[in-house]
């Protein structure tokens, strides 16, 4: 059982940057894959970054955000920086075993999301 519990969401402006984390329980962190996805008002969830062995992210935040983890912390964060409106939802974090999920049916915990609000 992985508990998972997100920070650092906010209202920014355009152009400005946040930086999200994500807490995990457990002494098995290093075995699963992290990722954030994000939800948008009537859209469906999305993948936006993962880190495995290496990084993936989205196409439309590819150069502005960026993911990494801590081991030793039981953390991942997601620094997002030069954020747009279109980057408006709640952003959620995920982890799967061993495997990067890359699609919410993949995912095997969520956090309880966390808004963040791009708006001027």
């Amino acid at each position: 059982q992985v508990q998972l519990v997100e920070s650092g969401g906010g209202l920014v402006q355009p152009g400005d940057s946040l930086r999200l984390s994500c807490a995990a329980s457990g002494r098995t962190f290093s075995s699963y894959s992290m990722a954030w996805f994000r939800q948008a008002p009537g859209k469906e969830r999305e993948f936006v970054a993962g880190i495995s062995g290496t990084t993936y992210y989205a196409d439309s935040v590819k150069g502005r955000f960026t993911i990494s983890r801590d081991n030793a912390k039981n953390t991942v964060a997601l620094q997002m920086n030069s954020l747009k409106p279109e980057d408006t939802a709640v952003y959620y974090c995920a982890a799967r075993k061993w495997l990067l999920p890359t699609t919410p049916s993949e995912v095997n915990y969520w956090g309880q999301g966390t808004q963040v609000t791009v708006s001027s």
